[in-house]
């Protein structure tokens, strides 16, 4: 079996394992091994062919993880718009407790309400920032 043969089988064998674990720096390392596929076909030794995956598959791998520590961080799942429909609606409030609670009726049901820390708990309108059980953290529209 050649040995650019061995790479590429290599690779898709990583390839394979990834799709399994949905690791995606499996997939770095298989473009190392398809790279090493390709120095082999271009005639390179098994010493530059390890090399060059080592090389490409460990660039591939640093690349990524810069790229994903360079992206922002996403919102917790309390407090994410897209997977919480609530977050961003808003509610109003008729009065609050001296700790900074209220009772509001949303959505057909009733909700404790809580001003998020650091704001001044005023009556009105309230944009809901986050949800915790069946407790609205709102702050003021």
């Amino acid at each position: 079996m050649a040995e650019s043969t061995v790479w590429w089988v290599m690779a898709g064998v990583l390839i394979a394992v990834e799709l399994l674990s949905g690791t995606f720096y499996l997939l770095m390392i298989a473009i190392g091994l398809a790279a090493a596929a390709v120095a082999a076909n271009l005639g390179a030794s098994l010493s530059t062919q390890i090399v060059v995956a080592a090389v490409v598959g460990g660039g591939a791998v640093i690349a990524w993880r810069a790229y994903k520590q360079g992206q922002p961080s996403s919102a917790r799942a309390s407090a994410n718009p897209d997977g919480n429909l609530d977050v961003g609606e808003i509610v109003h409030i008729e009065a609050w407790d001296d700790q900074g609670h209220a009772s509001v009726k949303y959505r057909g049901a009733n909700w404790q309400v809580m001003i998020t820390p650091g704001i001044t708990a005023v009556p009105g309108a309230c944009m809901i920032v986050e949800v915790l059980g069946n407790r609205l953290i709102v702050k003021p529209a």
